[in-house]
């Protein structure tokens, strides 16, 4: 590898691992988004929940004064006394009475199922990159580079789906959620998917062969890169 190529692949990784944090904080946190039930007075409790992949939180939470954004119930940062429970993916579970299985079952498992394939990918375009720093060994950049872009296509698709499974949630009579908004483990689940499709795609780049260097050459008749 070329000490300028070299350079360019250290200075991406930085992005990469920048990405590959904000992408960990989000797969692993419970706030992609918050959800609130209607308030009908003051000086009583309600329960909110914000929620992640794998995990449902529900806060009680005291009304003193009516939010002026609207009668939904929080804000969550209120303070509160907070359960939470894992969600039974796999099998029927009591979360059912708040997180539907008929309705979000199928959301979730796709949304962590899709995110572990992200994780995967992820963990792959690294291991092609420590391992392209050998000598003759730049042409791993090529598969690294689609490994982060895949893992980035990924975590957005998993964004989708989540997204999907917020309205569904807010639109169906059977749920008592009326108000929601998007947390910051939402907010770095998308920061991840344009820092790994970006680096993904500068790695490609970084990677592709030399032009010509005269217009009748040919990228076959160019004179091949001495290996350090």
């Amino acid at each position: 590898m070329f000490e300028e190529q070299a350079t360019k692949v250290k200075i991406t990784s930085v992005v990469i691992v920048v990405g590959m944090a904000t992408m960990l904080a989000a797969v692993v946190t419970d706030h992609w988004a918050v959800l609130s039930p209607r308030v009908e007075k003051l000086n009583a409790t309600c329960e909110a929940a914000h929620f992640g992949l794998w995990r449902l939180c529900k806060k009680i939470i005291f009304i003193v004064e009516e939010d002026p954004r609207g009668k939904g119930c929080g804000p969550i940062s209120l303070p509160g006394a907070q359960n939470c429970s894992y969600f039974k993916h796999f099998t029927s579970g009591e979360e059912a009475e708040v997180f539907e299985v008929k309705t979000q079952k199928e959301y979730n498992i796709s949304a962590a199922a899709i995110a572990i394939f992200s994780l995967i990918f992820m963990i792959l375009g690294t291991i092609c990159v420590i391992f392209s720093f050998g000598k003759g060994r730049d042409y791993l950049l090529r598969p690294a580079g689609m490994f982060f872009a895949f893992a980035g296509l990924c975590i957005i698709i998993s964004v989708e789906v989540m997204r999907q499974s917020v309205k569904r949630m807010i639109d169906s009579d059977e749920t008592i959620w009326i108000e929601y908004y998007y947390s910051w483990s939402f907010t770095c689940a998308c920061a991840s998917f344009t820092l790994l499709i970006l680096s993904g795609g500068a790695l490609l780049l970084i990677s592709m062969p030399n032009m010509p260097r005269n217009p009748w050459e040919t990228c076959m008749d160019a004179e091949p890169d001495t290996l350090d």
